[in-house]
């Protein structure tokens, strides 16, 4: 018989605290816009398979950033879901998408 996995509690991460390579997290977040940057079909045998690809700016309390939608997004990189309406205003004049990160080597001696 196989084992069952058991599930963990997801832990909520604010918008503010993510970081450039990091990933496995779970946010609760308002699209404020979305714009479709990609959307083509393939005929892949007797279905066509259909590509579509949006970019959706989305932001808590905390601020905002971009968020590249695929299809349903529904897949093993990630999923989204509707949940229930939240009270909060999303912070956007702190749009961390804008900011600019650059990959530093640090040598311990």
């Amino acid at each position: 018989m196989a084992e069952s996995k058991t599930l963990r509690k997801p832990i909520f991460t604010k918008v503010d605290q993510l970081r450039p390579g990091t990933s496995g997290h779970t946010l609760t977040v308002k699209v404020v816009s979305t714009k479709m940057v990609l959307q083509k079909g393939r005929a892949d045998g007797p279905q066509v398979r259909r590509m579509r690809i949006a970019e959706c700016l989305v932001g808590d309390e905390t601020g905002m950033i971009i968020f590249t939608a695929r299809n349903e997004q529904v897949d093993k990189w990630g999923r989204v879901e509707v949940a229930e309406p939240v009270s909060f205003t999303v912070k956007e004049d702190n749009n961390l998408s804008l900011i600019e990160y650059e990959l530093v080597n640090v040598v311990e001696e």
